[in-house]
């Protein structure tokens, strides 16, 4: 059976993540990370507290770990390749390591530096994420385009039909807050997130990963990746590398990336990483594609069940 990957981006992360998860991947994998980073991202992850893991050079590096020992206990189980694999935002960087595209010591790096240049690109206070429920995409574009001041305000997350995160500047998402309701949304809601992921905001941060990217090794992956960007894969390695850059001020397009899976044959689809935020997601935007959520035994078991794997 075709099966597609999905990895988690920000958000996914608690404290004792994994910890339901047997396999000796998972420890091996964050005691690799830790050594590779020089701080005990292990006991961060084990121990917490909170507020530490959810700063977000250190969330970052922390999920990327956890997605790759989930990936690396599932291949050892299961020998069929993916058709496909994707990753949400951050995700997108652990999908590139399980696909060959990224060393796992460079990724980890990466992401830590990634989550240090969005934290500084937009001052503590000044900007943020609002969740938005029952509104189609281009409602959601208009209703951001209607905004009348000259802050930004932009659709930052396509999740799924009906389920759009909006980013910008702090007064613009006060303005959402407001019009939001009155313009047709069942649900307007602030998020916990201090940096306005994927809009213009980031661009200039999007340079400077981009500086950083182009001193990295980057391959061609060995099964499709698709992007945030468009949900198409790429080979080549500069495009690649820009397709990362862009990702950080351009809206991640997960409705698109999840139809363009099941167009490619996938006929069920496997989270690997902690939580089950893109499971949920699969079954509104594709119902008839069973997801699985492969953060704990009972979840690579019924997976590997159902795909015909074990």
């Amino acid at each position: 059976m075709r099966y597609a990957l999905l990895f988690p981006g920000q958000g996914s992360q608690s404290v004792g993540m994994l910890a339901a998860l047997g396999a000796p991947e998972t420890i091996d994998t964050l005691k690799e990370a830790s050594e590779i980073l020089g701080w005990d991202l292990l006991g961060l992850v084990q121990s917490g507290p909170d507020d530490e893991l959810n700063r977000t050079e250190r969330t970052q590096p922390a999920l990327l770990a956890a997605g790759v020992a989930v990936w690396r206990a599932w291949s050892r189980r299961c020998e069929a390749v993916p058709s496909a694999v994707a990753g949400h935002s951050l995700g997108e960087y652990s999908a590139l390591v399980a696909a060959g595209s990224l060393d796992f010591a460079d990724a980890l790096k990466l992401v830590e530096l990634r989550g240090q240049l969005m934290q500084q690109a937009v001052p503590a206070g000044t900007g943020g994420m609002v969740a938005l429920l029952g509104l189609a995409d281009d409602q959601v574009e208009a209703l951001c385009a209607d905004y009348p001041g000259d802050h930004v305000l932009e659709p930052a997350n396509f999740n799924s039909p009906g389920q759009v995160v909006v980013a910008g500047q702090t007064e613009a998402l006060d303005w959402l807050l407001v019009n939001a309701k009155p313009k047709g949304a069942k649900l307007a809601k602030k998020l916990a997130m201090s940096v306005p992921s994927h809009c213009s905001l980031l661009r200039g941060a999007a340079e400077q990963l981009h500086q950083r990217l182009s001193q990295i090794e980057v391959k061609a992956p060995a099964f499709p990746v698709l992007h945030n960007l468009d949900a198409e894969p790429r080979q080549n390695p500069d495009d690649i590398r820009d397709a990362l850059r862009d990702q950080l001020f351009r809206p991640v397009r997960w409705t698109q990336t999840v139809q363009a899976l099941v167009a490619a044959g996938a006929e069920a689809a496997c989270e690997c990483g902690p939580g089950k935020v893109l499971s949920g997601l699969m079954k509104r935007v594709a119902a008839d594609v069973p997801a699985f959520a492969l953060e704990n035994d009972a979840g690579f078991d019924a997976a590997l069940q159902h795909l015909g794997a074990n």
